[in-house]
């Protein structure tokens, strides 16, 4: 019997198999192609633990997780089953006590237009929220222009409702250690997960301690360091971030925070790099809602490619021919405050910290001005995917973290690696988290490029971590970077990692390949070229 004939005996959703779906599902916004065999719509959590069940009935095959596909790991992608949560698992709760209930399929950009009607917002919202969902958000830990002063994803699930391998679906909370104790007195898979959670985490809490990266963000390897905080034991640290491999994440109860009503701006030019831990240093103190940078390669697709934007960017056309060069770096610093004049109170007071330094800047008083710096932020991986020709982006060194005051030694080192290798790119990214994405041009279809990406992917993962820093603070591992894992991590702590997914995930149904056993073969050979 074919696969999805079997399938549609138990599963009341759309079971799809044609070449046009498998076609559109084999790819996300990565640089791989993996075509699965079947893709399905869930109607309901009931119909994922049908699923769940028959899969652990059937081994050979597994199951893969997939909301907006936007993820740029390869992490939705699989060779067996794909589940689409956004056809049908796309429903949004009553906003309550500052929390939402969602289910995974939601769209962000469905989701933020309520949440600000009660002025409120999710603030670890992506720089793609306008495709993303709220199911990868979770699955990836995400983060974005606001993280510095809010956090990740992490801080904001409160709860959540997780179908495990063992088919059955479960309400994963934070835990007093009475209710831990209890918990894992219980009998059946779950408390046996609690149990051995525990125990793994009490075992090798001092490799666990010292293995945790020193930097303020950080979605790499399995978090079991945040699971346990002296009072509270919470699964969701863990099940979050971890891409679907551990369990199926059906609903989720979000944490809202209140949204500040003004918003000033205030942007650095930077024609050198070297002042710019410093400048981060010096704007810190001030407590702004974030510190945002792009760079050169940036603003000239910009000015290139935003033709509604040109006579906006008549200042920094001026400053171009006054110094006769585009700066190298612009740093936008925003600060969110209760009334008008706090705003402006702020963006003076960092105009007088700014006059040591002797570089550019500008203060931005207007919403409308302010979007074309925010666009340019948020679209420089769009721009370059939408308008070079003969050439596609390849997002795989695209979200380096190191410590803000190593950034003038590290990213001239990084700039080197990929200027050696003739690459076209940008870079922008969070300057206050040291969160730099790096998205290079390539020609696929030249595969002297396959062995390009493995050797800078090497280089600059290596330089990350000379830094002790992280080679993914908010985009994931996905097949990516799961064969990287060794570059920050000790073996005994990847052995970990591996004890962790067994314990979830005995029979490895669940998107096998992303956070574990990842290898650079597997990489190579799942590189798209067209």
């Amino acid at each position: 019997m074919k696969l999805s004939e079997e399938i549609k005996h138990f599963f009341r959703g759309e079971v799809e198999e044609s070449d046009a779906t498998l076609e559109t599902y084999s790819r996300d916004a990565s640089l791989f192609k993996v075509r699965p065999k079947v893709v399905v719509f869930p109607k309901d959590a009931e119909d994922l633990e049908s699923l769940v069940k028959w899969v652990k009935r059937n081994p050979t095959y597994s199951l893969t997780m997939r909301a907006a596909g936007s993820d740029m790991t390869g992490g939705p992608l699989g060779e067996s089953i794909i589940a689409d949560v956004t056809r049908h698992m796309n429903k949004m709760g009553e906003i309550k006590d500052s929390s939402v209930v969602v289910q995974p399929g939601v769209y962000y950009r469905d989701f933020e237009p309520k949440t600000l009607e009660k002025h409120l917002i999710l603030p670890c919202y992506t720089a793609s929220k306008n495709i993303c969902a709220l199911g990868g958000m979770i699955a990836n830990n995400s983060a974005g222009e606001k993280t510095l002063r809010y956090g990740k994803m992490e801080n904001y699930v409160l709860e959540s409702k997780v179908i495990l391998s063992d088919g059955k679906e479960y309400t994963i909370k934070p835990l007093t250690r009475r209710e831990l104790d209890k918990k894992m007195s219980e009998h059946g898979f779950e408390g046996g997960i609690y149990r051995s959670v525990w125990e793994l985490i009490n075992r090798h809490k001092t490799l666990l301690a010292d293995a945790k990266p020193k930097v303020s963000k950080n979605s790499a390897g399995y978090t079991l360091w945040n699971v346990w905080d002296g009072e509270t034991f919470d699964l969701n640290k863990l099940i979050v971030g971890s891409q679907g491999t551990l369990g199926v994440v059906t609903e989720a109860k979000i944490k809202l925070v209140p949204v500040e009503p003004v918003s000033r701006l205030f942007v650095i030019f930077l024609n050198d790099l070297k002042p710019l831990a410093d400048i981060v240093n010096t704007i810190l103190p001030t407590n702004p809602e974030s510190i945002e940078c792009y760079d050169d390669a940036s603003l000239k697709l910009a000015m290139r490619f935003l033709p509604k934007y040109f006579f906006r960017f008549i200042p920094e056309i001026l400053m171009i021919l006054w110094t006769g060069r585009i700066p190298k770096l612009a740093v936008l610093v925003e600060y969110c405050t209760k009334d008008k004049k706090t705003a402006a109170n702020k963006l003076n007071d960092l105009k007088r910290r700014m006059v040591r330094f002797r570089v550019p800047t500008r203060k931005i008083w207007s919403a409308k001005e302010a979007e074309k710096y925010w666009t340019i932020r948020r679209e420089s991986f769009n721009l370059l995917r939408k308008h070079i020709h003969n050439a596609r982006t390849a997002p795989f060194v695209d979200d380096v973290v190191v410590r803000h005051e190593d950034m003038p030694e590290f990213l001239p080192r990084m700039r080197a690696i990929l200027d050696k290798h003739k690459l076209t790119y940008t870079i922008a990214g969070h300057a206050g988290n040291g969160n730099f994405h790096i998205i290079p041009l390539m020609d696929m279809h030249d595969k002297k490029n396959i062995k390009v990406i493995k050797e800078v992917g090497d280089k600059v993962y290596s330089l990350v971590a000379e830094f002790k820093g992280s080679i993914t603070g908010e985009h994931n591992d996905g097949i990516v970077r799961t064969p990287y894992l060794s570059k920050m991590y000790s073996p005994e702590v990847l052995e970990l990692f591996k004890k962790t997914k067994k314990i979830f995930d005995p029979l490895n149904i669940f998107n096998p390949g992303k956070k574990v056993n990842g290898t650079l073969e597997y990489l190579e050979k799942h590189i798209a070229i067209e």
